[in-house]
């Protein structure tokens, strides 16, 4: 999971250089006023976001994979510890009506 997010974040990263210098070399407008900073991040989360879909489907589909897996094991171990304690309980009736 946390390789997926450290590549996710590289490309942003990527995307975020790429952009800064189109918009710095006058080939992307600059934005309105101020907003400079906030529409060279913008656009480069918009560019970015398509791409990590496309190029990281196999490594989200492995986190994915390991994300179902512990899932799966605390769900078991959840209704191992029901089960131990409906056992337990059914024990304490039995001598309680013995």
């Amino acid at each position: 999971m946390l390789r997926y997010t450290l590549m996710r974040l590289g490309i942003f990263v990527g995307c975020l250089v790429v952009v800064w210098g189109l918009v710095y070399s006058g080939i992307v407008p600059r934005g309105l006023g101020a907003s400079n900073g906030m529409w060279v991040l913008l656009l480069s989360l918009v560019i970015s976001a398509p791409i990590s879909f496309v190029v990281l489907r196999k490594e989200r589909d492995r986190a994915s994979e390991q994300i179902v897996h512990k899932v799966d094991r605390v769900k078991a171990n959840l209704d191992a510890n029901r089960s131990q304690e409906d056992v337990a309980d059914d024990a304490a009736r039995a001598q309680g009506a013995s």
